[in-house]
């Protein structure tokens, strides 16, 4: 099949990793145009479907900072699914197509400058954040900052290197764990949106969600996004629009 050039990248695999059952990391070399830290990349392989041989894709958020190489994609893999069951099996030197350009808001151009910047992930979701962590803006914008991850089980809570470098290297960053399956020492137990409520997130993190100090960005399934907004518009936050700025913004990550 030809592969429009304009349109599609061609990577090569550098490596892969398996964090859980169906989580796992992609590493790839790829010439790819400037993005910033919080965006997204499609990534694609050709496949035999119904109207022929095509490039069958899905969209992935950069892990890697816009100046760390190989480029670092996270991702679950779908029961079934046509693409990720492709994905699971590539090994260091396979191609893979990407797409010549990134997009998304999730950014730190959209977040609001508060005093406080809060991070809240589920899943994969944790990607986007990582990258934007290993920045450098985000620090120099922030006072403080609270990155939460949410998962079902602790073979879940996976980056603990990446994390753990970036705790030592910025003393204003807080990382606060949710497991919602099973006991985990120094993990919250529930949901993020219930822990707003009662406010033990905010008990864990030292600092509250208000108005005047609280950015807070919401990446995740669309149940705790959903679930988060309401909560954070019931301590009287705002969500940010392009045309109506507020405190906090959202990604569906599914």
């Amino acid at each position: 099949m030809d592969i429009d050039p304009n349109k599609w990248i061609t990577g090569r695999v550098v490596g892969q990793k398996r964090w859980a059952d169906n989580l796992f990391s992609l590493q790839v070399d790829a010439d790819l145009p400037p993005f910033l830290p919080g965006q997204f990349n499609k990534l694609a392989l050709p496949m035999l479907t119904d109207k022929g041989e095509e490039l069958v894709a899905r969209s992935y958020s950069y892990v890697n900072a816009p100046d760390e190489r190989p480029h670092e994609f996270y991702y679950i893999t779908v029961p079934g699914g046509p693409l990720t069951t492709r994905l699971q099996v590539l090994q260091a030197g396979d191609v893979i197509y990407l797409a010549n350009g990134a997009h998304g808001f999730l950014t730190l151009a959209e977040a609001a400058h508060k005093k406080h910047l809060w991070m809240l992930s589920t899943g994969t979701a944790l990607g986007p954040f990582l990258s934007i962590l290993k920045s450098g803006t985000a620090w120099e914008r922030y006072e403080r900052i609270v990155l939460v991850h949410a998962v079902r089980t602790a073979a879940e809570l996976t980056y603990g290197d990446s994390v753990r470098a970036l705790l030592a290297a910025h003393p204003q960053l807080s990382f606060i764990p949710f497991v919602s399956r099973e006991q985990h020492e120094g993990a919250m137990s529930g949901r993020v949106p219930q822990a707003i409520a009662d406010g033990s997130l905010e008990a864990r993190a030292g600092i509250s969600f208000s108005p005047e100090d609280s950015a807070v960005m919401i990446c995740g399934n669309p149940a705790m996004v959903k679930d988060t907004d309401k909560a954070l518009q019931a301590r009287a936050l705002k969500r940010h629009r392009r045309h109506s700025h507020g405190n906090f913004i959202v990604e569906n990550y599914w």
